[in-house]
């Protein structure tokens, strides 16, 4: 059972995460680029570290939640080093399909273990502890794990024991997450465009089979422009790009996914990446 748990990355997501690994009872510590973003984390029980190295010694678990496949693997390649044998590495940030192969390989170059685990949620999910876990991993490392996924988590599902499974699953569900954001912006803006209050749309839809809740919350951020990041735009540039990239490894077609990918870029290029990805409605509005 995990006891010492380390969180590398405390930003929309990490922070969250790690307040609900102190508030569980488990003896967390924080690291961030930024150490500033980590030190209000102290107030929850965690202990800041400024040294990467200092932060994973003694860990059972270390956690890498941070934005792209480059910044994880430049983190870890100075943090294994330091990491124990037995320690296990939960790596929870989106990176695609080759990226957590790259990782993977990683952690057996350093013999360190290697749960994929990449989180179904946002920000306010990763705050209230209820994030869905697709995990992939040795069956092994199963009950080390389980008081740390217990902690950010409502649910975990075991895809598979191989690093790359929990992937496969997160890129289908955010294929339809993110197409679900971009067609509520189309319906938004058309609505606009045409001289409709947009509203009526998600009126319209509203309690009915084509509803959903999702597209009301993201609807009505739209409508009001008010865009503090759940999950940001640039984070959607990123991920329309890995799920095209997995699309067209696994021979589908990739057209949707790489016109969704030109929406939200065009709408970051625009000046709104960090802005959450309701933001992408700038690319559809005269």
């Amino acid at each position: 059972m995990a006891q010492a748990v380390t969180v590398l990355g405390t930003g929309l997501m990490g922070a969250g995460m790690a307040r609900n690994l102190a508030g569980a009872g488990l003896d967390v510590t924080v690291w961030n680029r930024s150490v500033e973003k980590a030190r209000p984390l102290a107030e929850a029980g965690a202990t800041v570290a400024e040294d990467l190295s200092r932060a994973v010694s003694g860990a059972d678990v270390v956690i890498t939640m941070l934005f792209d496949v480059d910044a994880v693997a430049q983190v870890m390649e100075c943090a294994l080093p330091a990491t124990d044998s037995e320690a296990i590495w939960v790596q929870t940030s989106t990176v695609g399909l080759g990226g957590t192969a790259r990782l993977a390989d990683l952690a057996e170059q350093h013999s360190v273990g290697f749960v994929d685990a990449p989180v179904l949620g946002t920000k306010q999910p990763a705050e209230q502890g209820s994030l869905i876990v697709l995990a992939g991993g040795s069956a092994q490392l199963r009950d080390t794990v389980t008081p740390v996924f217990e902690a950010i988590g409502s649910r975990t599902v075991w895809v598979g024991e191989q690093p790359g499974d929990g992937h496969r699953l997160k890129l289908a569900a955010n294929s339809w997450v993110l197409s679900v954001v971009g067609a509520t912006a189309q319906a938004v803006g058309l609505a606009d465009n045409v001289g409709l209050d947009p509203q009526l749309f998600l009126d319209a839809i509203s309690g009915g089979p084509l509803d959903c809740a999702y597209a009301q919350i993201k609807g009505k951020a739209m409508i009001a422009e008010e865009f503090p990041p759940a999950f940001t735009l640039g984070g959607a540039v990123k991920d329309t790009a890995l799920i095209a990239e997995a699309m067209r490894t696994g021979g589908t077609d990739e057209q949707l996914m790489q016109a969704l990918h030109r929406q939200f870029q065009a709408a970051a290029d625009a000046g709104h990446g960090a802005e959450d990805m309701a933001a992408v409605i700038h690319a559809l509005q005269h």
